[in-house]
């Protein structure tokens, strides 16, 4: 029965491949780096890989160290799409929270050879062979004895035959399962045994927190929590998550679990007393605040856990670089990059770009080979042109001061191509930054090839080569892109945070995995986004040609809002057989209003591609009326009456008028709640 339970599961080695992954002997706060496996030790290990051995189809290795244990199965290297099938359609399935146990002890029973079998025991202090005898499947525990002969290993101090007797049987010889490690045997018979094991341990270990069980089970377990989780554990292994992300989200969950200890003790001791004393109400003023804490914990964890929020809300660098300013001479610099500069090159260049206006004071020029040495050489004013060539950058643009970096020629012909891992490409952190003509090519990267955290950034006649997200624009920055060219992206094209300023002007935007999203938050402490978009041609996107994302406390009133709309119309439209007409000339009116036009646009220029700029106004000033009424609500509240009913005073957009809208996969324009 094991065998036919999981052959579809492609769990053996020959659904692998050579992908180590994060695992050790236990759940530590730095995991091991990506080549270390189980039993691996920085020094020495010893793979002992049994591909070819009969019976078996999992690979084996010995572990090292003073005490010579028997070849262990190597379960740690398992691929996202096994561990997911595993979970999906064996283990988990549509289980509650409060199933997961039941569901995984029922999964053993069919799967777990119940006795027969060695196992290294492994433990923070030691590491010590036994044999299995029995199997307490809805404990999760295997009943133990020591192997004969006596094979112990201590990192701390030595462990006698008699101390270690007298453990398991305080023990009463019942071992958690996850702290088994399967003795390799190339019969075949104790594979799903292992590998059974191997899914409750990374299980326990990775995706189960203590808090699971009493959250609510409004949705099964393993869409909920397992699969975002899971997908976020194999994001990490493979380097799609911004370094500071990580430790965000590993200190997010250290304070939440501590939080959740803390809350569950003081519980309990409510629990235990009777009094209805003023020690008793303090206790329950400090839970109901832990409990709080809790909350606001979980969600914060949520959103890194979910792979769209992440890169939606998800870790907003601040950059350190500080500007250098104006140099102590005030001169300005004209630093020129050429990989070889020819004579008939600098010529060209003299008469094109340094030599333009012969009355000008005399300028300093400096000769780099790379644009990335020329960069870190500006300061305030300087600019940078880069030459034909194809430039491969080891590092971060790190944009500091307010400079040109303009291309000589063609984008095409002006490469720019970031080597190596890293979390960004381009900072933008001046006042006032112009980018122009240049090709920029992204690879193995992290976050997006552009980043504007503050001050304003101008990108013209430019393509981007995107791999992770294209061009992020962060609250307060300021980004102007023209007659550009940005596709590749796996994730959004382009993000506009709250409170930045966008104008997108003559662009295509093309083949990410969504055009434009937008960020608008439901909190005072944000503005909404300032959005310009002329021109544009955003097409064969795999979601949407523009995103907005919400709270969806906005989805509450959309019904009170839509009432309004109607009523509106019901007082302007005295027929049904006026109401076609009506509708038309409102739309035009919005986007007149919307564009800041006076004059009217016919029916005509309605074409299908004005007709996506309409859903998108629509959508924004609907967004903006349910911000407004909450504003109003919240005013009321306090006693305050005044609030702006102005919709166009929000300035959510400056204009949106002239963009195409073709073969994105869910169409022109999305709403995406959370």
């Amino acid at each position: 029965m094991a065998d036919g339970l999981l052959a579809g599961v492609g769990l053996g080695s020959q659904a692998m491949t050579p992908q180590p992954e994060r695992t050790g002997w236990a759940v530590e706060e730095e995991p091991a780096p990506l080549e270390k496996g189980l039993f691996q030790d920085e020094d020495s290990c010893s793979d002992c890989s049994n591909h070819d051995k009969p019976g078996s189809s999992l690979p084996s290795f010995v572990p090292s160290g003073k005490t010579h244990f028997p070849e262990i199965f190597q379960t740690s290297q398992l691929l996202f799409y096994e561990r997911f099938k595993a979970y999906q359609d064996y283990i988990l399935a549509d289980c509650k929270a409060s199933e997961v146990r039941e569901f995984t002890a029922e999964f053993l029973e069919k799967v777990l050879e119940p006795s027969g079998w060695r196992a290294v025991w492994h433990t923070n202090v030691f590491e010590v062979l036994v044999e299995v005898t029995d199997v307490d499947f809805a404990a999760l525990k295997a009943v133990v004895r020591l192997a004969d002969p006596y094979l112990c290993e201590s990192q701390v101090s030595s462990f006698t035959l008699e101390c270690m007797n007298e453990l398991l049987n305080l023990k009463e010889h019942r071992l958690p399962l996850q702290e088994l490690w399967v003795v390799f045997d190339d019969s075949g018979v104790f594979d799903q045994t292992a590998l059974a094991i191997e899914h409750v341990r990374f299980f326990y270990q990775n995706i189960w927190r203590s808090w699971d069980e009493e959250e609510e089970d409004e949705y099964d377990y393993f869409v909920r929590c397992v699969e975002p989780r899971l997908r976020l554990h194999y994001d990490i292994l493979e380097d799609r998550v911004p370094s500071g992300l990580i430790v965000d989200y590993r200190n997010l969950l250290s304070q939440c679990e501590e939080s959740y200890r803390t809350f569950l003790n003081l519980r309990s001791s409510l629990s235990n007393c009777n009094s209805d004393s003023e020690q008793e109400n303090i206790s329950m003023v400090e839970g109901l605040k832990l409990y709080s804490e809790i909350e606001q914990l979980k969600q914060k964890l949520k959103l890194i856990e979910n792979p769209l929020l992440r890169y939606v809300f998800g870790y907003q660098k601040n950059s350190n670089i500080q500007a250098k300013g104006i140099r102590t001479n005030g001169q300005k610099v004209m630093h020129v990059v050429s990989s070889t500069m020819m004579t008939g090159l600098l010529r060209s260049l003299l008469r094109d770009r340094l030599c333009q206006e012969p009355c000008k004071e005399e300028t300093e020029i400096q000769f780099h080979s790379d644009p990335l040495s020329a960069i870190n050489a500006c300061y305030e004013g300087d600019t940078v042109i880069v030459c034909p060539g194809h430039y491969m950058v080891h590092g971060t643009f790190a944009i500091a001061d307010s400079i040109e970096l303009e291309g000589y020629g063609l984008p095409d012909d002006i490469v720019i191509e970031k080597r190596g891992k890293g979390d960004t490409f381009v900072d933008c952190t001046g006042v006032d930054i112009k980018i122009s003509g240049i090709k920029f090519i992204q690879h193995d990267a992290v976050e997006g090839i552009l980043i504007i955290h503050r001050g304003k950034t101008t990108l013209e006649n430019c393509v981007l080569q995107c791999e992770t997200t294209g061009v992020t624009v962060r609250t307060s920055a300021e980004f102007l892109m023209k007659n550009s060219d940005l596709y590749g992206a796996k994730g959004a094209g382009i993000e506009i945070y709250p409170g930045s300023k966008c104008t997108l002007s003559d662009n295509e935007i093309h083949h990410c995995k969504e055009g434009i999203l937008i960020k608008d938050f439901l909190d005072e402490h944000y503005d909404i986004p300032k959005i310009s978009m002329v021109n544009n041609v955003i097409h064969n996107n795999e979601g949407y040609g523009v995103v907005l994302v919400k709270p969806t406390i906005f989805s509450d009133l959309q019904e009170n809002v839509q009432d309004e709309i109607e009523e509106n119309r019901a007082l302007k439209i005295p027929t049904s057989e006026e109401a076609g007409t009506a509708e038309r000339v409102d739309l035009e009116e919005l986007i007149q209003c919307a564009t800041g036009k006076m004059e009217l646009y016919t029916r005509s220029s309605l074409s299908e591609q004005v007709e996506g700029n309409c859903e998108i106004v629509n959508e924004l000033v609907a967004a903006s009326t349910q911000k407004g009424q909450m504003k109003k609500k919240r005013l009321s509240e306090l006693g305050i009456t005044q609030a702006d009913d102005n919709l166009m005073s929000q300035e959510m957009f400056v204009s949106i008028v002239g963009n195409q809208f073709k073969w994105n996969g869910k169409g022109s324009f999305g709403t995406f709640l959370f």
